[in-house]
């Protein structure tokens, strides 16, 4: 007896668009409440949407992942979640390679072999790819770095009228609520520009 369908979008990184993942979700039918979007690092040790989600699920339940590598960046972790997923009867469906769907008709020794092997495959082409990535961004740290280059956010230019507003907002000719008017910014934004001001 089928349960209830799930879909997992995970990104790594906030700058990261999870729209694609979410599309592809949402054309299998998935209601928008059933779409889990974490945006971390599937190397992290938290990721707790994710667990939660696992918590959640219960034999019969399908849950949709567009590749492997949603469930972790590692082997192991891919293997072991696999595996984890399977033990509750969860039913996995893999957009990207459906062969590896765990609802197949066909469930013969041969083909279950064959599935496991591919698994097995996929999640050490994964690992090896992610540690080419931080072996690529270490590299481009470096060169950077050999180079001169600063790392990080620019420094953000102050305005002319960014200082003119701290120093009539510091001077009390103009209050606090002015201040966020005149600048549009919000009150965080306020308090970073007069830290940075006051430091400068």
């Amino acid at each position: 007896m089928l349960g209830n369908t799930y879909g997992l979008v995970r990104v790594s990184t906030n700058k990261q668009n999870e729209e694609r993942q979410v599309v592809k979700m949402m054309e299998q039918g998935i209601s928008k409440k059933n779409i889990i979007v974490e945006k971390e690092s599937g190397k992290s040790k938290v990721r707790a949407k994710y667990h939660k989600l696992v918590k959640k699920l219960k034999a019969g339940d399908i849950l949709y992942i567009e590749n492997i590598d949603r469930l972790s960046r590692d082997y192991d972790g891919i293997i072991s979640e696999w595996y984890r997923l399977a033990s509750k009867n969860v039913i996995i469906k893999v957009l990207d390679i459906p062969i590896l769907d765990t609802d197949q008709k066909s469930d013969s020794l041969i083909f279950r072999f064959i599935r496991n092997i591919l698994l097995h495959i996929l999640a050490f082409q994964a690992e090896n790819e992610w540690i080419k990535i931080k072996e690529r961004q270490a590299g481009g740290i470096s060169v950077a770095k050999t180079d001169g280059k600063k790392l990080g956010r620019p420094k953000k230019m102050i305005t002319r009228l960014e200082r003119k507003t701290v120093k009539q907002y510091l001077s009390q000719e103009i209050d606090f609520d002015t201040a966020l008017v005149i600048l549009s910014i919000k009150k965080s934004a306020f308090y970073n520009l007069l830290k940075i001001i006051k430091n400068t």
